[in-house]
């Protein structure tokens, strides 16, 4: 059962299972384990390696190699569920690093189609890395990076699909502050899951 695979992966990594998360050394606990099969999850080699299995079945997660590697998995994979929960620190620092903005002040109203072909992401002249969302004719999110705007989780793009499911609306501060946090957690899901694949998840 369950608990025996845990037992198998302590064993394996010379660690010991605790119910409760514990600062002694040398012991591990269930949110460890949760955060070790999250950051395995969001590896890209591991993705391409199981991809027709993952398509039928739940996915298998390798047992990690020595403690060294579960402890580094298991910081990325925390680090990337409060990113995805929207309740890390560094999204704030993020948004700062990124120079994310809302500068134009106008009616809030998503007026735009936001379809691919109707130009609402625009490439910045001098850097085709990033560019600005408009929303109206008028107001835009600046400095988008584009691998946030075309990043998908699942089977759909977080960033086009917040903005469609709000067209016509108006935004108030709240949503362009969320907003922003999507777009900087995006991108920081982009940079933790290179950082990941720079681990050997798959052995």
């Amino acid at each position: 059962g369950g608990l025996s695979a845990v037992t198998f992966a302590a064993k394996a990594i010379g660690l010991t299972f605790t119910n409760e998360k514990e600062a002694t050394a040398g012991t591990f606990a269930p949110i460890d384990i949760l955060d070790y099969i999250y950051a395995v999850l969001h590896s890209p080699t591991y993705r391409e390696t199981y991809k027709e299995f993952l398509k039928i079945d739940f996915p298998r997660v390798p047992y990690p190699s020595d403690a060294d590697t579960f402890w580094q998995l298991v910081a990325l994979g925390g680090e990337l569920r409060q990113i995805h929960l929207l309740e890390s620190p560094k999204l704030a620092a993020q948004i700062k690093a990124l120079s994310l903005g809302y500068p134009m002040v106008g009616n809030n109203a998503i007026t735009r189609k936001l379809t691919e072909k109707s130009g609402d992401f625009r490439v910045d002249e001098r850097d085709s890395s990033i560019g600005k969302v408009w929303i109206n004719d008028d107001q835009y999110f600046s400095n988008v990076p584009l691998v946030a705007w075309d990043f998908y989780i699942g089977g759909y793009q977080p960033a086009q699909k917040w903005l469609k499911d709000r067209r016509e609306r108006t935004l108030d501060h709240h949503d362009i502050k969320h907003y922003l946090n999507i777009i900087a957690s995006l991108s920081l899901t982009n940079e933790l899951m290179q950082q990941i694949d720079n681990i050997n998840v798959v052995g």
